[in-house]
């Protein structure tokens, strides 16, 4: 047997090692990229943090990537409409008749928002614009339409309850997307850090007041639903259509020729009352002194004779 190893043992442990070898080597790779990456990997500053929370901030308020709003389930009691009426009438007076819906939106609980009043020639027309609350809508419309001749009628309801969750969410992200960056200022430590953040501040805080307006105005639009009158009239008014023949016609139409027979003999009277009082003063005093003129002289004795 030879004291020299054959070449298939030889070349079993040149493997074996050059398999540590490349363990080894990649052991010690991984190691020092972790403790580079573990070394060169800053702490988050308060800016960085406050650009995060606003990328999620407008993911959460209904960015492109943000998941689809179910339906909103909500009582219909409970729903949040917008109802717009408009109404034309044709009163008997125009202004009688705009004041008396201004004074039934008072009754109602609401109020005038608008009043237009206008009159050339036989025509007249006044358009009033009425806030009422929207439980009172139905009754102040139908009151409206008794004031007159009832020309048109528009109604329209537009539910806005989707509208007023997605706005009233928005809020409450808003609101804490605000509270983290102002807990951010608090702790921010450099100037740079603090202007940034006053700035994300400002952005976030007119944001927020710009949704709690748009809910304000959503809010003012379901609570008091808004009515425009218009009220026209033409030519004088016109007279109603009665009964011509029967007991009580002919009795109407006596009366009116008796009354009207009244009024002209007044109107004579009161002609020639003037002329009485120019001729029958002088008249009166020429009488008078005839009169006494002819009793002087019957007083008088007759004349003795010769």
């Amino acid at each position: 047997m030879s004291g020299r190893p054959s070449p298939r043992r030889v070349a079993g442990a040149l493997c074996i090692g050059l398999m540590f070898v490349v363990a080894g080597c990649g052991g010690s790779g991984d190691e020092t990229g972790a403790a580079s990456t573990a070394g060169e990997a800053p702490a988050a500053a308060p800016g960085d943090a406050a650009g995060k929370d606003a990328q999620g901030g407008t993911n959460a308020q209904g960015g492109a990537n943000a998941p689809a709003r179910a339906p909103v389930e909500v009582p219909p009691d409970q729903r949040s409409i917008i109802y717009t009426g408009h109404i034309t009438v044709e009163p008997d007076d125009v202004n009688q008749a705009a004041d008396a819906a201004i004074a039934a939106a008072r009754t109602a609980g609401g109020d005038v928002s608008g009043d237009n009043r206008n009159s050339a020639g036989d025509r007249s027309e006044a358009t009033v614009t009425l806030r009422v609350p929207s439980a009172k809508f139905s009754e102040v419309m139908t009151s409206l339409g008794r004031l007159g001749k009832e020309r048109n009628r528009e109604v329209k309801a537009e539910d806005v309850t989707e509208q007023v969750v997605d706005v009233q969410s928005r809020i409450a992200t808003a609101q804490a997307s605000v509270d983290r960056v102002r807990a951010l200022l608090a702790r921010a430590t450099t100037l740079g850090e603090i202007v940034s953040l006053e700035s994300e501040v400002a952005k976030r805080e007119a944001e927020l007041e710009s949704l709690k307006a748009r809910l304000n105005k959503l809010s003012s639009l379901t609570a008091l639903s808004t009515i425009t009158a218009t009220f026209t009239r033409n030519g004088p008014v016109e007279e109603d259509e009665t009964d011509t023949t029967g007991f009580l016609a002919g009795l109407k139409g006596g009366w009116d020729s008796f009354t009207g027979s009244l009024n002209v003999l007044l109107m004579v009277l009161g002609a020639l009352l003037p002329w009485f009082l120019a001729l029958g003063v002088p008249v009166f005093a020429l009488v008078a002194f005839l009169r006494r003129t002819a009793r002087n002289q019957r007083a008088q004795p007759a004349p003795d004779e010769a």
